[in-house]
Order: C-alpha cells, then sequence, then structure tokens
C-alpha cells in the first residue's frame, strides 16, 4: 500500500528522537540512507525510499552504494512537468525502477568520475552516463551534482538538480546502434547532459562513423585527432553537433523538400530536400534511415556531417534571391550547392532578371520553374572552385553544365550578355557574383550531342565568322533561347554576325551529309 507524503513527514518527527540516539551510537554506522534522512534538502527522497522499502536495502552495512540523490526542488521540477504533485510522482507505477535507476553498487567519489563514463546502475533498466566537463562539474545523465562526496560507511551520496528517469534517449540510440564517432562527439564536447534529458523532445540527425571517418579525411586528420582541441575546439564541435538537433520530434513524413528549419545551434538554417525519388537529403547529407523512436525524441540516420557554414544557398537565401533560391529548390538541387566540403562559383540571377526571362518566353515564373531542362540551367550559372573578380580573365570558363560561359571585360564584367552587377559576395564554401540576366546554355535550343562540332573563327566575334569546309550548306544562328536568329546558305565559309546583338550563339550546318554545330560568342 502507497503512504503519501504527509504522513511519511508525521512519522519522521515521531522517530526522529530514535535517529538522532542510533546516530550518536559509537556502534552505529553511517549509512547512505542516514546520510539523505538527515539532509534537510532530501525529505521527498526519503519519503520514496521509504515507501518503496529501499531505505533497509541503503542502509546494508555490508553493501557499497553511490546515490545521486534528487534535492526537493528536483522532485518538484518534475512533478511540475508531469502536470501532477509530490503525491503523483509517490504513485508512480514503477517508482522502485527509478529510485534503483539513482543507484550504482559502488562507491564512486566524484573525484573518480570520468567524461563519458557509461556505468551501471541498480536498476537494469537502463546505464547512467556520466559527464565530468574541463570546469570540474559532475552530471548524472541531464542531472548536475550540486554537492559531491556526502560519505557514509557504505558508500558516497551526491546531491543532484535533477530526478533521472531511466527512459532511452538519444544518446542511447547512438550508443546502441553504434554510433561510436557521433557518441564520442557528443561526450568530447560536453553534450550528454542535454541530449539525455528525459523531458526534452528532439530530433536528431545522426551521421555515420563513416560519414567521421570523410570529415576527418577532410580535415586532414584521424577521427580520434579530429576530437582534440588542437584539431577542434569544443564550443566549435558543440556547435556543430547542435546543427543536427531539432527542438521538436520531426518525422521523415513530415519532412518536405525546401524546408528551412532551425536546428539548436543558431549559426544557421538546415535545408531539407525530398526528391521526386523518394530520397531526402539534410543540406548535403542523404538520410539513409528514419523514424528511429526513443522516449525523448527520434533519430534519422545521414551520410554526411553537417557544418553550420555559410554557403552559396545561404548567400541566395539570406540577400532576397527568392526565385533563385526557388528555382535551386524546385531543380533538386540543395544538396549540391549547400556541400560544405566543396567550393563553388555561382553567377546569381536577380528575381528581375528571371522576370525578364519569363516575359520574353512568353510565361511566368511558374513556367520558368517546370522547365524540363531547368536544373542544366542553374548549373550553367556555377563553375567548380572559387574564382573571385579578380581572377576572371577574356574568355571561356567550364561550368557545371558541361558547356562554357564567356567572360568578357570590356566594359565591366559580363558573363556572356549579363553583366555583373555586385561582384565577390563571399561565403564558406565559394563566392558569388551578381548578374543581371539568367544565362541559358547554347545548347538549350539544339541537341550538340546528335551533332558533329565544327569550329569557328574568330571566336569571340566582332563582324562575321567563318568555318573550315568545302561543302555548301544552309545555316541557322540559335540564340541561348532557341530562337533563331539569323538564317540562309554559306557564301565562302563567311557568315555574317554584324546585325546580332552580344552574346552566345550557336551555329548551325545542315545538308545531305548531316548537321554540324558550334557555339560562338558574339561581342
Amino acid at each position: 500500500m502507497k503512504t503519501n507524503f504527509t504522513i511519511i513527514k508525521h512519522f519522521k518527527h515521531i522517530f526522529g528522537a530514535a535517529a538522532l540516539f542510533l546516530a550518536s551510537s559509537s556502534f552505529a554506522q553511517t549509512t547512505v540512507f542516514d546520510v539523505i534522512a538527515g539532509s534537510p534538502d532530501h525529505n521527498y527522497l526519503e519519503a520514496a525510499l521509504v515507501q518503496e522499502g529501499l531505505d533497509a536495502v541503503l542502509s546494508d552495512g555490508s553493501a557499497e552504494f553511490t546515490v545521486f540523490a534528487p534535492t526537493d526542488a528536483s522532485f518538484d521540477a518534475l512533478a511540475a512537468a508531469l502536470g501532477t504533485d509530490i503525491n503523483g510522482i509517490l504513485a508512480l507505477p514503477n517508482l522502485t525502477d527509478v529510485l534503483t535507476y539513482h543507484v550504482v553498487g559502488a562507491t564512486v567519489p566524484a573525484a573518480a568520475v570520468t567524461n563519458g563514463a557509461i556505468v551501471d546502475a541498480v536498476s537494469t533498466t537502463n546505464t547512467l552516463k556520466l559527464t565530468k566537463t574541463a570546469a570540474g562539474s559532475v552530471y548524472a545523465n541531464q542531472a548536475m551534482v550540486v554537492a559531491a562526496d556526502l560519505n557514509a560507511d557504505n558508500g558516497v551520496v551526491h546531491a543532484t538538480d535533477g530526478v533521472l528517469l531511466p527512459f532511452e534517449t538519444v544518446v542511447d540510440v547512438a550508443i546502441d546502434n553504434g554510433f561510436t564517432s557521433l557518441a564520442a562527439s557528443v561526450i568530447y564536447a560536453e553534450l550528454m547532459p542535454v541530449l539525455t534529458n528525459p523531458l526534452a523532445s528532439y530530433t536528431v540527425f545522426a551521421p555515420t562513423d563513416e560519414a567521421f571517418e570523410a570529415l576527418a579525411a577532410w580535415v586532414g586528420v584521424s577521427v580520434a585527432d579530429l576530437l582534440t582541441e588542437a584539431v577542434t575546439p569544443p564550443e566549435f564541435l558543440a556547435d556543430v553537433l547542435a546543427y543536427h538537433v531539432l527542438g521538436a520530434p520531426v518525422l521523415a513524413a513530415e519532412l518536405s523538400n525546401g524546408a528551412i528549419v532551425a536546428p539548436v545551434s543558431q549559426t544557421n538554417t538546415l535545408k531539407v530536400t525530398v526528391k521526386g525519388s523518394g530520397e531526402a537529403f539534410v543540406n548535403q547529407a542523404q538520410i539513409t534511415a528514419t523514424d528511429i523512436a526513443c522516449d525523448n525524441g527520434v533519430v534519422h540516420v545521414l551520410d554526411g556531417v553537417l557544418i553550420p557554414f555559410e554557403t552559396v544557398v545561404d548567400v541566395a537565401i539570406d540577400n532576397g534571391f527568392s526565385t533563385l533560391a526557388t528555382a535551386v529548390i524546385t531543380a533538386e538541387l540543395l544538396p549540391a550547392l549547400s556541400d560544405p566540403y566543396n567550393l563553388f562559383t555561382v553567377f546569381a540571377p536577380t528575381n528581375d532578371a528571371f522576370d525578364a526571362l519569363a516575359t520574353a518566353l512568353d510565361t511566368d515564373l511558374a513556367g520558368i520553374l517546370a522547365l524540363p531542362n531547368l536544373a542544366d540551367v542553374l548549373l550553367y550559372h556555377v563553375v567548380a572552385g572559387p574564382v573571385t573578380a579578380a581572377d576572371l580573365v577574356d574568355g571561356p570558363v567550364p561550368t557545371l553544365n558541361g558547356s562554357d560561359v564567356v567572360v568578357d571585360l570590356t566594359n565591366g564584367v559580363m558573363i556572356n550578355d549579363a553583366m555583373v552587377t555586385t561582384a565577390d559576395v563571399f561565403s564558406d564554401n565559394g563566392v558569388v557574383h551578381i548578374i543581371d540576366g539568367v544565362l541559358l546554355p547554347p545548347n538549350l535550343g539544339v541537341n550538340e550531342m546528335s551533332n558533329t562540332p565544327i569550329e569557328v573563327y574568330p571566336n569571340p566575334a566582332v563582324n562575321s565568322i567563318q568555318f573550315s569546309s568545302d561543302e555548301t550548306f544552309d545555316f541557322s544562328i540559335v540564340n541561348t533561347l532557341g530562337q533563331v536568329v539569323s538564317n540562309g546558305k554559306t557564301s565562302n565559309q563567311n557568315i555574317s554576325v554584324s546585325d546580332l546583338k552580344d552574346g552566345m550563339y550557336t551555329l548551325v550546318l545542315s545538308n545531305a551529309a548531316g548537321t554540324k554545330t558550334s557555339k560562338f560568342f558574339k561581342k
């Protein structure tokens, strides 16, 4: 039969004199229960131990115990969190298990606690995770030791500021499923107390050991060396790990393409991609396993470590390039461009530039986003590696699209027929140059793969282009919108381009023998 706290308190006063007599006896031992019973801050714990019959266990002078003893304020906080009072706590059906989860069957003084130690409690429901911070603070799970080494003849008592619950937490998921590097990182960054909080609720994107190995290889060190202050300061790693955590549970089915969500880290946001194929990514990392549930949240497995760097994607999002950002999301290019381990140069069209393209194509922005080759167009704006304004020289530059853009520095900086209006907007994974037009690949209207290339000169051209061939051709000149802007028959392998606007074009030569194509730039 359960005994409520008020009755326990009444009997405590009745037997107080007897307890004092026994404590003063030269033959009596002081036990860990005596330490708890004699503390003015542990009345609730004493009542709970007596109610569950554990006072006799902890009074055994032949045993050894370490008790992490929650204060009365800790029980009040737990009761408030559960929407009850102390009598509700005392009525918990698993109270014995909760209480024995605070007890270790050996004497462990505070000085013997090592950071990251995982120890067996008397309760077999879960292990205790101990933290010893660089500042010397000791934690059992989420609870800090506020008074250490209250010694008894059969052990030691450490007063704590929280009640421990034997819940399966996100930390247990990492430990129990072989995420050794993640668990080691959490310990090194002193985040165990945060993530073992049984009353919190998290989503954790958990990188595999292979993901940490890839990060270490990128840095140029071993995984063990990665977790050293000389390579990774603890506060930086803590921020990196917090970047993998959301402050609420989010199941895989609730993730949506293009969602920008705030993690516990405030350094940067997370960008979610859910592809039409069903593959899901957070920033550059793919989710390889989902919805591993635990008592304080849910875990999704990642094949990469996320770093809260400012990427070229963030530059677009943070500087009002909403159409470009939406296009990148629609084309499912967020994982590529938010990759912190690669460097890019992006020629970023403004919203007005996209509006102008929509007008030229007699459509609207929805029509632009519906282009079947949208990813191809966007990759035509991206160059591998950082290319600053000072690095630009006249001539072609290869893009991730596979086609070249042409740089012209004659009057300002032109990229094809678009002008750079703001240069050198730097990010952690590259540089962005803002342009006033959308660049369209020269093969947008012509499938060059099915045609034979032919070289034209001069390139860039001013008044005319020439090519080497004894054949006669019908020719077409196609602009980057796929529109034919000039056509006719070749004469002496010379074609006038003086009437064309500056920009990139494709020359298409056709006769009975087949078709030949070449890109050229008019300036």
